[in-house]
């Protein structure tokens, strides 16, 4: 993604070297409040209308910071809203980076990925991780949230599949929850006046912080055997990812090729509701990018070329996943394709 993908508001670029923009909807009248703040933030996540009276005031402002040439830091407060990245939006947008938030005041609940009925978050929640390659649909109360925008490669440094950060948390009242809140607290505090430099390190320490700590809950940190389960979990992931075209892919036929311990896979693939459902969530979302990435594709060729047995087995999951079939996704994406 580039930074220019996370631009809003006016920019300036302060005595300390940083480029700092700020939004604030209270210049606009009150029946144009939640409006602006949906076009404002919109280009990277969708600011879904709901039980809100548009024409009562909306409170809502963002403060953001270009930090190097692959981070930007965000401090935002606002009013309660539902927030929505859908595969429609991934689909035709640029935005790859993952995002850390950090809940100074208020939370977020009811964290869900669509195309998996075992990856959401009822519970309130302080710390979020989204990979913004995925979709995403979240319910945020009244907060001030502070949120490192990273690449994968930084993510990569913990998780060997950085994409499996998607949809994480973290206990707050760990020893590195609590670091890691102190920390951010601090750089929300001090970063503007900060020189370039300072702020930079300040902002990538955090953010490993933050890795570190999801990483820690994922069991994939500290210690030989958080080193062995992250080995087991990217050759999973790499022989998964090599032979998804095969229909006769399985959790049990995993287990047989890699030798490895039941127990310890399925803990590893806890967080995506078992093996299996990480095999189904990575065909859909390989079948949505074939979608749009090769428009005269036959969906039959796409259900057969992610490993579906059928393609009326892949039109129901794709339509129970995302909630429409995979020719209104194609068609929802400006793409057209042959007939089915």
């Amino acid at each position: 993604m580039g930074l220019r993908d996370l631009e809003t508001g006016s920019r300036s670029a302060p005595p300390n070297g940083l480029v700092r923009s700020h939004f604030n909807v209270d210049a606009e009248p009150p029946q144009r409040q939640f409006q602006a703040w949906r076009e404002r933030v919109g280009h990277v996540i969708d600011v879904v209308p709901w039980s809100l009276d548009s024409g009562k005031p909306f409170h809502a402002a963002i403060d953001r910071y270009v930090v190097g040439d692959d981070i930007v830091f965000t401090d935002c407060r606002s009013d309660a809203m539902l927030l929505e990245r859908s595969l429609a939006r991934i689909s035709t947008d640029s935005v790859r980076n993952y995002a850390l938030h950090v809940f100074v005041e208020g939370d977020v609940d009811g964290v869900t990925v669509p195309s998996s009925t075992h990856r959401e978050t009822p519970a309130a929640a302080k710390f979020v991780a989204l990979d913004l390659g995925q979709p995403v649909r979240m319910h945020r109360n009244d907060c001030r949230v502070l949120t490192f925008f990273v690449p994968g490669t930084m993510v990569q440094e913990v998780f060997p599949d950085p994409e499996a950060i998607h949809a994480r948390t973290m206990q707050p009242d760990s020893p590195i929850a609590q670091l890691a809140l102190d920390h951010t607290v601090a750089l929300g505090r001090e970063i503007a006046t900060l020189a370039a430099p300072a702020a930079e390190r300040a902002v990538r320490d955090a953010a490993r912080l933050l890795i570190a700590g999801f990483g820690k809950q994922a069991r994939l940190s500290g210690g030989a055997g958080a080193a062995a389960r992250a080995a087991m979990f990217g050759q999973v992931r790499r022989y998964v990812q090599a032979n998804l075209h095969r229909a006769d892919l399985s959790p049990e036929g995993v287990l047989t090729a890699l030798r490895l311990p039941r127990p310890t896979l399925y803990r590893l693939f806890q967080h995506e509701g078992g093996l299996g459902a990480y095999i189904r969530h990575l065909r859909l979302r390989h079948a949505a990018d074939d979608l749009v990435r090769y428009p005269h594709l036959m969906v039959t060729d796409v259900a057969y070329g992610v490993g579906f047995k059928s393609p009326s087995d892949f039109t129901r999951a794709f339509r129970r996943a995302y909630g429409m079939s995979p020719q209104e996704f194609r068609a929802s994406s400006g793409t057209s394709g042959k007939p089915v």
